[in-house]
């Protein structure tokens, strides 16, 4: 009778236990399998931020290659772009600032599409007339072996600012970034033509670091003068650099007599920057150029760079986007349901 009480004890020690072990053995691999909406992302000090978006949102992204219109769910949409804008092993707290300025950024353009021409129902393209995004499956095949530790920092950095975006005076902002700064970033209207005051020129001294800081390109002269239609002067010398901008980058030259903006030689000559200096080498045109992209808004070195020396997402944005609040998305839902509908 005793051994009987024994062995029902035992059994029932074991029912017991059998969910609990169940859930130690394949809760792990049911994290893995899952998509990035139901993953959970850790913060590194073992808490656990968990995507639950029920956000009644998606954006509507032409897939440019395909020619087909992709519904992506809003902060699957983020990642993907984060993870396509900017290196994964770049610190999270710059792509937590990355994150913020993806999400505000297709906020915008979802309330106030630009004039931008797309296919019919399509919100944004998957390419750089708007922001990169890559679905999963484009991510595994670019990043292969390294997929799982990159797309979980990207999921991080999204999940921790889930539900935030950038406003001035209650808007969503003009979240603009690029690359690399030459030591400092551009006044809107320096570039474009409209004039924002949270998109002001401020010091970014951590671009230095940057891989593109610097770059040389050599043209022809022919070559040069066509892609400019300009005629080069006839004593050997290039242009005349008239004046720069708030930013330090050309505002306007002047090349045996016509005028064009910085803007111009750079986008006709296709440059890193609109920073540049040349100089004439023979039948040649060496041009040196400092920074790489429009240089309006964060720069995304700049960001890492504060990162670096401690800095959060908070500083990283409040130093680049000047007088703007962090604010929750939620206000703005019933506008983007009512435009979807």
């Amino acid at each position: 009778m005793k051994r009987l009480i024994i062995i029902g004890t035992i059994l029932c020690s074991i029912i017991v236990g059998l969910p609990a072990m169940l859930v130690i053995m394949f809760s792990s691999e049911n994290l893995q399998m899952t998509t990035p909406a139901e993953t959970a992302a850790s913060t590194g000090t073992g808490q656990e931020i968990r995507l639950e978006d029920t956000t009644p949102v998606s954006v509507s992204v032409y897939r440019a290659k395909e020619s087909k219109i992709e519904e992506v769910q809003l902060e699957e949409y983020v990642m993907g772009v984060v993870a396509s804008e900017m290196p994964a092993e770049f610190e999270i707290e710059a792509l937590k600032a990355q994150a913020l300025t993806a999400r505000t950024y297709i906020l915008k353009q979802m309330l106030e599409p630009s004039d931008f021409a797309l296919p019919e129902g399509a919100t944004v393209t998957d390419t750089v007339h708007h922001q990169v995004y890559k679905n999963q499956e484009q991510l595994k095949e670019e990043w292969g072996s390294d997929f799982e530790w990159r797309i979980n920092r990207i999921r991080e950095a999204v999940l921790s600012t889930q539900g935030q975006v950038l406003t001035f005076d209650g808007s969503p902002i003009t979240a603009a970034f690029f690359s690399t700064s030459n030591g400092f970033t551009e006044n809107s209207e320096d570039y474009w033509q409209n004039a924002y005051p949270y998109l002001r020129s401020v010091a970014s001294p951590w671009d230095a670091n940057s891989p593109r800081f610097t770059a040389t390109t050599t043209f022809s002269v022919s070559e040069f003068q066509q892609k400019l239609e300009v005629q080069l002067p006839s004593d050997g010398s290039v242009g005349q650099i008239i004046n720069r901008t708030d930013g330090k980058r050309v505002a306007t030259v002047n090349i045996n007599g016509k005028k064009l903006t910085g803007r111009d030689v750079r986008e006709k000559l296709e440059l890193d920057s609109s920073d540049f200096k040349w100089y004439r080498q023979g039948n040649q045109i060496v041009i040196e150029t400092k920074g790489w992209g429009h240089g309006v808004g964060m720069s995304q070195y700049g960001a890492n760079g504060m990162a670096k020396e401690g800095k959060s997402y908070q500083d990283i944005i409040e130093h680049y986007y000047q007088g703007v609040s962090v604010s929750p998305v939620d206000p703005y839902i019933g506008d983007l349901v009512v435009k979807k509908d």
